[in-house]
């Protein structure tokens, strides 16, 4: 069971608590979470990732196991940690400003 906290506005939007488990198939990657997310929960397709191009949205960041996995290729096998479900998988909304 993978674990993923969503920022504020999109668990709103999915209607969910703070945290969400998923079953995922195959290796844990970006992708492969995401996608099972997308499929889980339809209303957030496009949130996160450009639809057609399914690149991760500028101001969106992904960590795991206190690492920014953000600009790591998406079919990069996720630590350990979250494959078992010991730690999540967050998805961030960035800041921005000055």
């Amino acid at each position: 069971m993978i674990r993923v906290v969503l920022p504020t506005h999109l668990r709103k939007l999915a209607h969910v608590e703070r945290e969400v488990t998923l079953d995922v198939e195959g290796t844990i990657t970006q992708r492969a979470i995401l996608d099972a997310l997308e499929a889980r929960y339809p209303m957030l397709r496009g949130t996160i990732r450009d639809h057609a191009t399914k690149r991760r949205r500028p101001f969106v960041r992904f960590f795991a196991c206190q690492e920014d996995l953000s600009n790591e290729p998406p079919d990069v096998p996720l630590p350990e940690a979250v494959a078992t479900g010991a730690e999540p998988f967050l998805v961030v909304g960035a800041m921005a400003g000055g």
